[in-house]
């Protein structure tokens, strides 16, 4: 049995939920809060005996959907005909009063044989903690309800981006990809202190470190995975890197093939942007078999090394070539640690741009280029 969808309980024919949900029979009603307080021409009646709902089990959560069910009383079930959610993202569970009785937060859908789906990216987002509450009520020939109380709250969090959220943000930016200039190396920009820290503390090696928030906020990788970012993008006229850089005045240079390899698996981790013309994607190179590759497999796409639109690996005449894609800034997280003596150190002599820096950087919700239909 196909599991019914909620909508939000809006009074405007034309609000965006009813657009999204048009053809699934659904009804537009106006809630009272969860005091049990009737908000005036509400529709409501006042509250008779139904079973409130307890002991509620939230199961198969996505970064867009759950599925939810709960334990009732027997007395007078058979007269439920709807049930009443009220979802709510946690941050905001102590002001759950209506500020404006006009404008309500909560679900309706007409009661089904629990458990029940409740899906819908205009009011789900990824990895983000959810209190929910639920009702239930009978529809009176009048078109009033009677509701019961409202359970105890509960609260959840909602799932990373799967691998068919992340292959859809792959295709997207596939388009914008643009073609492909050759490298030869890979670079690290940091301050001088980092890389005498790295050798004195971590016998020369440069270590891997948790990722940060930066990105899509459903990001499977993001505080998750352990690596070390590296750049590729080359100038367009000089073929080299660019001599400016975000993260500090030292740069570590190593040959591309000392990294990527036919030894080593290529996955796509993201695609965003900051408010800004530019957009940037995550590719992830872990070495055959390596923890970083055991933690990719389970949550990226993996690329072709060969033949993918951002970063190929091809030999040609015996020779190792290096290709990436010129109209995306590409941030490649290098699993493993990295010895400093397979590369070299030296100052830049372009300028630190702080500005270009997407350490932490929240993505541009409203953009449509590297946007999908689930939670930013």
């Amino acid at each position: 049995m196909e599991a019914p969808r909620l909508a939000h309980t809006m009074s405007s024919p034309t609000s965006p939920c009813e657009e999204v949900i048009k053809n699934l029979s659904l009804e537009a009603i106006q809630l009272c809060d969860r005091d049990g307080n009737k908000s005036q021409d509400s529709g409501i009646a006042e509250m008779e005996e139904l079973p409130v709902p307890h002991n509620i089990k939230i199961s198969n959560i996505t970064c867009d959907s759950f599925k939810i069910s709960w334990d009732m009383d027997s007395k007078s079930k058979d007269r439920i005909t709807h049930y009443f959610i009220d979802l709510n993202k946690k941050e905001n569970k102590n002001s759950n009063k209506f500020k404006h009785k006009d404008v309500p937060t909560k679900l309706v859908a007409k009661a089904v044989p629990l458990p029940m789906t409740v899906r819908g990216h205009w009011f789900l987002s990824p990895r983000t903690e959810y209190t929910v509450a639920v009702q239930t009520a009978s529809k009176q020939v009048d078109g009033d309800y009677v509701v019961s109380e409202w359970s105890e709250i509960i609260e959840f969090c909602t799932a990373d981006y799967s691998k068919v959220h992340l292959t859809q943000l792959l295709e997207k930016a596939e388009v914008i990809a643009g073609r492909m200039l050759k490298l030869s190396v890979f670079y690290r920009n940091q301050h001088k202190e980092y890389f005498d820290y790295m050798r004195e503390h971590h016998g020369n090696a440069m270590q891997p470190s948790v990722k940060d928030n930066s990105g899509s906020h459903g990001s499977p990788i993001s505080g998750k995975l352990e690596g070390i970012f590296f750049s590729c993008n080359t100038e367009f006229n000089t073929g080299k890197p660019p001599q400016d850089s975000p993260y500090g005045r030292y740069r570590f240079e190593i040959a591309a093939e000392k990294l990527f390899n036919p030894n080593t698996n290529l996955y796509f981790g993201d695609f965003y942007c900051m408010y800004t013309a530019y957009h940037y994607v995550i590719l992830v190179i872990a070495p055959l078999g390596s923890p970083g590759d055991e933690f990719c497999k389970q949550r990226l796409p993996q690329l072709n090394i060969k033949d993918n639109k951002f970063l190929t690996c091809n030999e040609e005449d015996g020779v190792m070539v290096y290709h990436h894609a010129q109209d995306v800034i590409l941030e490649v997280i290098y699993t493993d640690p990295v010895d400093l003596s397979l590369g070299t150190v030296a100052e830049i002599t372009g300028h630190q741009l702080m500005s270009l820096s997407t350490a932490n950087a929240k993505k541009d919700p409203s953009c449509k280029t590297c946007n999908i239909s689930v939670g930013r």
